[in-house]
């Protein structure tokens, strides 16, 4: 399968590698508005580096779009318009109406949308597949220290919309009600975030994201009638936590004061085992595996359309609470 990638910055240098390596795909060629870099990322990745767009799409079959979110509606409508599959990265576009009419026009045109949530791809997350989760509480926390890069947009397009698609993927419910905060920093648009969000199977949703923090700390907390999980995204680690099968007997027990608690014999804790691989190319991969063998990508371009959503409801939410407190 021939392909070409669109934007060749900090992520897009990493798509161009990727789809040089996978043996199902051949990277035709790269485009990017400044040439000079996209000549260099060519010669790295032993394709072309092409003057237009127009011209790339000439010579591949699917498209990789990782310029600016500002860029994504333009260039993923010309490769839809022009018979191409897309992979873009997240979000799917900067506004509502722009990513329902990509979505409309791949689905006109039989042609596929993964939007790039590298989230589900990592080993920890693809570790779940093999437990059974039907979470009543989640708590999300997504910290990082400032960098320019994703700062064009409010954290919570930046780095939340990544749990946001993650817990809209298990939970598997509607959205009923959501309540948000968040000030803007070091920039002019929302640069820290805390949104509740309670589903109509009665499921919530506690999640953080901040871009000025000290640390780096990227960790998801599922707790449910029969277990507790914790998933450590930066170390790819996961622990499952359940209830001890006689808890019942041994509550009584503890609280009748014939024992004292004891942690150990009332959970058992279990460990699961993380298949380290690299989340872009199991991702890129499944883009072209989608392709080749039509089905639906993991993340598709209604999926991306879903996160956004429920990301401009956050944002709305927080608008309205900062209208409230004079804050605005």
């Amino acid at each position: 399968m021939k392909i070409g990638v669109i934007g060749v910055g900090h992520l897009g240098q990493h798509h161009a590698r990727v789809f040089s390596e996978l043996d199902n795909a051949e990277l035709i060629g790269i485009y990017d508005i400044d040439h000079s870099r996209a000549t260099l990322i060519a010669e790295k990745n032993h394709c072309k580096a092409f003057e237009t767009v127009e011209e790339l799409l000439l010579k591949v079959d699917a498209i990789s779009i990782a310029a600016p979110t500002i860029t994504h509606f333009e260039y993923c409508k010309k490769c839809l318009e022009n018979n191409k599959n897309v992979f873009v990265e997240k979000p799917i576009c900067s506004n509502l109406n722009d990513a329902k009419k990509l979505v409309s026009l791949a689905d006109k045109k039989n042609l596929k949308i993964q939007v790039g949530h590298i989230e589900r791809f990592n080993p920890a997350i693809m570790a779940l597949s093999d437990i059974l989760i039907s979470p009543i509480f989640i708590e999300a926390n997504r910290i990082a220290p400032f960098t320019p890069r994703g700062s064009d947009v409010p954290v919570v397009l930046d780095l939340m919309i990544h749990d946001i698609d993650i817990i809209l993927s298990l939970v598997k419910s509607k959205v009923k009600s959501i309540n948000a905060v968040g000030v803007p920093i070091l920039t002019d648009d929302i640069d820290i975030a805390n949104a509740k969000i309670e589903f109509e199977n009665g499921a919530l949703a506690n999640i953080t994201a901040s871009r000025i923090s000290l640390k780096r700390e990227r960790k998801i907390r599922f707790f449910q009638k029969d277990m507790y999980i914790s998933l450590n995204y930066q170390n790819k680690d996961v622990q499952v936590v359940k209830k001890n099968p006689e808890i019942n007997r041994i509550m009584q027990k503890i609280m009748s004061g014939k024992q004292q608690p004891n942690i150990s014999e009332m959970y058992h804790t279990q460990k699961v085992e993380i298949i380290e691989r690299e989340p872009l190319k199991t991702e890129l991969q499944n883009f072209v595996d989608a392709i080749k063998n039509n089905k639906r990508p993991i993340v598709n371009g209604q999926d991306g359309y879903e996160a956004l959503r429920i990301a401009f409801m956050i944002m709305e939410s927080i608008k309205k609470s900062r209208k409230e407190t004079k804050l605005i």
